[in-house]
């Protein structure tokens, strides 16, 4: 990456990473509705990855590549947030399956199953099934929806890569949300525990967990909505994300 005289060679570094742009690209697409466009989130990528670039020197404390990455995906969650990619309606209806999720479990003391949560909104269990699939897409967490993002001027992967010593207080809030999030996705239902960890850990696509689960694509991405919902509903309950 460093020339004789230590600095970086930008165009050699952007050529060895533009296929790291392509595959995050892809992999964020096949879990986003077909309306969004691969090419947008390349372009968004590409501007990350240049982000990137910029300010690694200055970090020092992670190597590149996984800052890159982190950098890109960030950049293309920014794209789609900008953009309002996901229908009012769409979002107005995964919110109103979080509520049904969170009534009916302090009701049950456990987590409600479909037909429950179908139930519970008042709806047959197949149009239930198909506001999930519609929702297909609809991401985990966004920065801005921390409580305790409100003041924060600089960007939350530079704070995640620099040294903790330096601010013990973000480095706590930071852990205490990554616990949070282990905490909810352990409480899930087996099956969609499992299918979250095959889609984020082995990072496989819809038909790849599809096959492994012994359903149709279409059922990963309703269960895929439904343990997002679950998982945004516990975190709420928790206080690390708001109403937005």
């Amino acid at each position: 990456m460093y020339n004789a005289t230590g600095r970086t060679e930008s165009k050699q570094v952007l050529r060895e990473h533009l296929a790291l742009v392509r595959k995050l690209a892809y992999q964020l697409k096949a879990k986003l509705p077909a309306n969004v466009e691969v090419d947008d989130l390349i372009q968004a990528g590409n501007i990350g990855l240049l982000e990137a670039m910029s300010r690694y020197a200055d970090l020092g404390q992670a190597q590149f590549e996984t800052y890159a990455a982190q950098r890109i995906r960030g950049a293309m969650l920014d794209e789609l947030r900008k953009n309002d990619w996901m229908p009012r309606s769409t979002r107005e209806n995964m919110k109103k399956i979080e509520q049904a999720i969170s009534s009916l479990k302090q009701e049950l003391a456990r987590a409600p199953v479909e037909s429950e949560i179908a139930a519970k909104l008042q709806m047959p269990l197949s149009q239930y099934q198909r506001v999930l699939g519609d929702s297909a897409g609809h991401q985990l967490i966004y920065f801005e929806d921390f409580h305790n993002s409100q003041d924060s001027s600089d960007h939350f992967l530079d704070r995640f890569c620099s040294d903790p010593a330096q601010d013990p207080l973000a480095s706590l809030l930071d852990q205490g949300l990554r616990g949070a999030v282990i905490e909810a996705i352990k409480a899930l239902p087996e099956r969609e525990k499992m299918l979250m960890g095959l889609c984020y850990e082995q990072e496989l696509n819809l038909k790849e967990i599809a096959s492994l689960l012994g359903v149709t694509p279409q059922r990963v991405s309703q269960l895929h909505s439904q343990a997002i919902a679950r998982v945004r509903s516990d975190l709420e309950a928790r206080e690390w994300i708001g109403e937005a």
